[in-house]
């Protein structure tokens, strides 16, 4: 937004809902268009705040990897396994054919 950045106008919200394909009523018209004038205002005053020392983030929260070493474990044994199989086939699951 440049400093000689105009108002939103009711057309103006008219004409994006237009190009949204979305229809509105004459009191959400008025109502969008008090919340998008809103949310420029606020912008045009983050655009005023010297951020040249803000590092750039990609995300808010400091972020670590969640990731463990891998670890061989013992597995479970075959037959206990096949316990809870729906249908079995030659010691694998058997399953319906997708295609």
């Amino acid at each position: 937004m440049t400093k000689s950045a105009r108002n939103i106008t009711k057309e103006d919200v008219l004409y994006i809902a237009s190009l949204s394909r979305i229809h509105l009523r004459g009191e959400e018209v008025e109502r969008l268009t008090k919340d998008l004038e809103g949310i420029l205002q606020y912008v045009h005053k983050l655009e005023k705040l010297d951020v040249r020392a803000v590092e750039p983030t990609s995300h808010v929260l400091p972020l670590t990897n969640v990731y463990r070493e891998d670890e061989a474990k013992p597995s479970l044994a075959q037959a206990e396994v096949m316990k809870v199989a729906a249908a079995a086939h030659n010691g694998f699951f058997k399953v319906p054919k997708v295609i």
